[in-house]
């Protein structure tokens, strides 16, 4: 699946996407996987109530189910004007 990360999700992690094998069932578990790979990682996860997510461009919760998804993207919330 292609995981996307957005603004200082991005930053933190020094990459824009990248295609992950996962086993992970929600998205939570996908973010659990991804912190266990290396600092980087961790520190971008590290509090996930200051991001956001969507499955597939649809907004979602952190517990959504991943069966059958091709697209996870994380970034912080955003404000418009």
């Amino acid at each position: 699946m292609d995981v996307l990360y957005f603004a200082w999700v991005r930053e933190r992690i020094g990459l824009p996407r990248e295609t992950v094998e996962t086993r992970a069932e929600t998205v939570r578990d996908l973010v659990d996987e991804l912190r266990r790979r290396e600092g980087r990682y961790d520190l971008a996860f590290s509090d996930t109530r200051a991001l956001r997510v969507a499955v597939d461009q649809e907004l979602c919760d952190f517990d959504a189910p991943l069966a059958g998804a091709r697209e996870v993207a994380f970034f912080p919330p955003m404000t418009g004007g």
